[in-house]
């Protein structure tokens, strides 16, 4: 990209209404730094495949697998990606960029009946395919009846709507990014369901030999959100990390250092829930990470497998 020129960008995104909704927000934000900027929307396997939940199917892989290859083929420049869904382990030829600013990364109830978790009959059928929120709902409400949720955020409301769910559970930041707050019942606290590693954050990914891009970026990175997910994502990837780990990991920042805490569940066996915490002043993303593969130990160590 020249000095002289305004560079031209190519989001890969996908054509969910959240995804394209965090593309256009990276648009905007480089639009205003001079760049001109296009968005290639694109349908991913995860997208096409909603009859069986993706731990059965290959992971959150699934969602960034087809954007990868338009950045590998040069149709795109960046990717765009909620940080949930991107694996933990980059392939070769590929970077993160940039870890945006986090949004809420708490989940939240939804309900049309009950304004609460505690609310709800003995029995009732709450959705979710997050094997995450599974254990952390059996360890809360062993009597519920757990059943599978997929699609795009407006198919899952509308199956709540339909009567299909006493109630769901989904990211709070993708509903209020959406402008759906008023769909948000109750907001669970960190300490009752402990989010997923990166919920919340948006990360842009690219080709790993694009130095031009990566400069470019630069700027978009918000560095305490990026110590803290590089965190969580290296407990994750220290316990085999992927969307068929019932594992929840969630750090924040207070006084400088970083608190980290880490929580496996068993979807079959006990409700018990096996913890982690841990902490240290990690003021760069190896440190950060360091501290993540220190928690995922003491997890194994209590009994997470």
């Amino acid at each position: 990209m020249s000095s002289t020129s305004a560079p031209s960008i190519v989001i890969a995104t996908r054509e969910s209404r959240l995804a394209l909704w965090q593309a256009e927000h990276v648009k905007a934000l480089l639009q205003a730094r001079g760049c001109q900027v296009t968005l290639l929307g694109m349908t991913t396997q995860g997208d096409q495949i909603l009859d069986r939940s993706l731990s059965k199917v290959g992971g959150k892989g699934l969602f960034v697998k087809e954007l990868e290859v338009a950045l590998h083929e040069g149709r795109a420049d960046i990717a765009v990606h909620s940080l949930k869904d991107v694996p933990m382990d980059m392939p070769e030829g590929f970077e993160l960029a940039c870890v945006m600013e986090r949004e809420d990364p708490r989940d939240a109830w939804v309900s049309a009946a009950y304004a609460r978790l505690e609310d709800l009959p003995q029995g009732a059928v709450v959705g979710t395919s997050s094997l995450r929120r599974t254990v952390l709902l059996r360890a809360l409400r062993p009597d519920l009846k757990i059943e599978p949720l997929r699609g795009n955020l407006d198919t899952r409301l509308r199956k709540l709507d339909e009567g299909q769910y006493a109630g769901i559970v989904l990211a709070a930041a993708g509903l209020k990014r959406l402008g759906l707050s008023e769909r948000i019942r109750h907001i669970f606290e960190t300490d009752q369901m402990l989010p997923a590693a990166g919920q919340g954050a948006l990360g842009i990914e690219i080709r790993s030999d694009r130095a031009d891009l990566r400069a470019l970026l630069a700027p978009l990175a918000d560095a305490p959100s990026w110590r803290r997910v590089a965190a969580e994502r290296a407990v994750s990837r220290a316990m085999g990390g992927s969307c068929s780990m019932p594992l929840a990991a969630h750090a924040t920042i207070e006084d400088g250092v970083l608190q980290l805490r880490a929580a496996w569940g068993d979807p079959q066996g006990s409700t018990q829930l096996v913890t982690a915490h841990g902490h240290a002043t990690a003021t760069d993303l190896q440190a950060a990470e360091a501290l993540g593969l220190s928690v995922a130990q003491a997890l194994r160590q209590a009994g997470a497998h």
